[in-house]
């Protein structure tokens, strides 16, 4: 079994903004690409974990998402960054009614260890709101950080 790297997106891959879906509107929070690599030496599979409630309120498609997920992929990879996958909920209670796949549930992160024989209780999250936290501690991931709190720690 192999650990993992869960990166929310918004707020820890770009910076927050109301419902990016172009990547001109992607503003890349650029200490996250030497995260990415040192855990990625370390032998972590990384992925993105995201809710994406902008494709249920109708903002954007989700091949929108999807064109922009590759994009992020894209860029990543052009860096030495491998992102083995995306995972994203559409979902928005209001609109769609309650999911297991949106956080704070653990539905995507549980959909990544089935599929890549992840070892959660050594992985790490990184997300910029609670929801993302929870969704990790609720997952059994055992390390979840706020992204801010471990560029601090890191320039320690």
């Amino acid at each position: 079994m192999t650990p993992a790297l869960f990166l929310d997106r918004d707020g820890v891959v770009n910076v927050e903004k109301n419902y990016v879906y172009k990547a001109e509107d992607i503003d890349f929070i650029e200490p996250i690409f030497e995260i990415c690599r040192k855990y990625q030496e370390k032998g972590f599979k990384i992925f993105i974990i995201t809710n994406q409630a902008g494709i249920a309120r109708g903002y954007y498609s989700e091949d929108d998402f999807l064109k922009l997920t590759r994009w992020i992929e894209v860029e990543f990879a052009q860096r030495g960054i491998d992102i083995i996958k995306t995972y994203f909920c559409p979902h928005h209670p209001e609109f769609t009614g309650e999911c297991p796949c949106r956080k704070p549930n653990p539905g995507m992160i549980l959909k990544a260890k089935n599929e890549f024989d992840l070892d959660l209780e050594n992985s790490v999250l990184i997300g910029d709101k609670q929801s993302d936290i929870d969704a990790g501690i609720n997952a059994g991931i055992k390390q979840n950080y706020f992204l801010w709190d471990l560029i601090k720690e890191n320039r320690k």
